[in-house]
């Protein structure tokens, strides 16, 4: 698709950016010359310093190459007893496939350090729930564990050790706790460092006016709090790669900063949320007003309905809409976190939600005199109180 737009395509390592010069060298050898530069050099799986780390049969999930190692894995090894550590969205979904389209094959558990599984995007209250239905899927789920050392013999891993002193057999194990910025290169280029990656403005510009960069190597700004963040996730790498291909076409489109949006599929559960959550708000200081509503996919009177939750958390402060998470029997309504999303960055308060009103239907949504984010807004009015 792209060489067939004109853009020639270069498979090669990038050795060394000479930005006196403005040139780019690549380990083949080749230079090539660049008026404008940008760096979309993603992240990379962290894999924290665990003894046994390093046996075979430990793996990680980034790109298509760790998909086809694991694939090829379970074909030759047929694994029995699978443990993923780490309970995010990742592990999660990998874990769910398996024991789904591989039903009685595998032995699967999962080891979270918090107290729930999904914690990044879901409060207690709202994961356990998860948690529940995940066991009665045949999920061996273990909270409030630290995995304390990988075990194995002749090279291969054969089991994990816990905090607790609980063992766990393993023919293969998952590490799934997140990812560190690739910066080698732009810290070679000299380009100034944030917390949390490459250091950008909002045009997507470096310290260097030459060189832009986006996705997950760069340090974002959270939406709310105006603070940096990681923000490593596909969204905003996509908007940031367009903004920056505008800025080089004369636009000035600012990027508005990130508000970690996202979702995840478990078996026939769909999950997501959007914002701060009730606890992660908590860690900002910001004192919080919370409703939570069960609502349904469809009139209740329409057979097929299944049932879904929305939870909303309100800067108590302003009044503003800072969060929202969804835990749905239906892909549909999950979706609706989009417009949690879109009153965030509309700045939307408690009083103004409360008129909210969705386009309804009954085969595609509850009653109008039960949409549950205005019956949200209207229990955390309630609560101002």
């Amino acid at each position: 698709m792209l060489e067939g737009a004109g853009i020639n395509v270069v498979r090669e390592e990038v050795t060394k950016v000479d930005t006196a010069n403005k040139s780019v060298f690549v380990s083949g050898g080749e230079e090539f010359k660049y008026d404008k530069l940008y760096l979309a050099t993603g992240s990379s799986p962290f894999i924290p310093p665990i003894e046994g780390k390093e046996l075979d049969g430990v793996m990680t999930l980034r790109g298509l190459a760790d998909a086809e190692k694991i694939k090829s894995y379970i074909a030759d090894r047929n694994p029995r007893n699978i443990i993923f550590i780490g309970a995010g969205f990742i592990s999660m979904e990998i874990a769910s496939l398996l024991a789904e389209n591989m039903p009685d094959k595998f032995n699967i558990s999962v080891v979270e350090l918090m107290d729930r599984s999904l914690p990044l995007m879901l409060d207690k209250d709202m994961a356990d729930p998860v948690g529940v239905y995940l066991e009665e899927k045949g999920l061996n789920i273990l909270t409030n564990e630290k995995v304390e050392k990988l075990t194995g013999q002749d090279g291969k891993i054969t089991g994990i050790e816990l905090s607790s002193g609980k063992k766990l057999d393993a023919d293969m194990v998952f590490m799934n706790v997140g990812v560190r910025p690739n910066i080698r290169l732009a810290s070679d280029i000299g380009l100034e460092m944030g917390q949390f990656g490459i250091k950008v403005n909002k045009f997507q510009e470096t310290s260097d006016p030459d060189i832009l960069a986006g996705g997950d190597c760069v340090e974002k700004i959270n939406f709310i709090t105006k603070k940096p963040t990681p923000g490593q996730l596909r969204g905003p790498a996509v908007m940031q790669g367009r903004l920056a291909g505008k800025r080089l076409a004369g636009y000035d489109i600012e990027f508005p900063g990130v508000v970690d949006a996202g979702g995840c599929k478990m078996f026939d559960m769909t999950i997501t949320a959007t914002g701060f959550t009730e606890e992660s708000a908590a860690k900002e200081g910001i004192e919080t007003v919370c409703a939570v509503v069960d609502s349904r996919s469809k009139h209740g009177m329409i057979p097929g309905m299944k049932p879904w939750k929305i939870k909303l958390v309100f800067d108590k402060k302003t009044q503003k809409l800072i969060g929202g998470q969804i835990v749905s029997h239906a892909i549909a309504p999950a979706r609706e976190i989009d417009a949690v999303t879109a009153f965030i960055l509309g700045g939307k308060t408690i009083p103004e939600l409360t008129t909210f009103t969705s386009a309804c239907n009954p085969d595609i949504s509850s009653e109008p005199s039960a949409e549950p984010i205005t019956v949200a807004a209207e229990q955390a009015l309630q609560k101002l109180k």
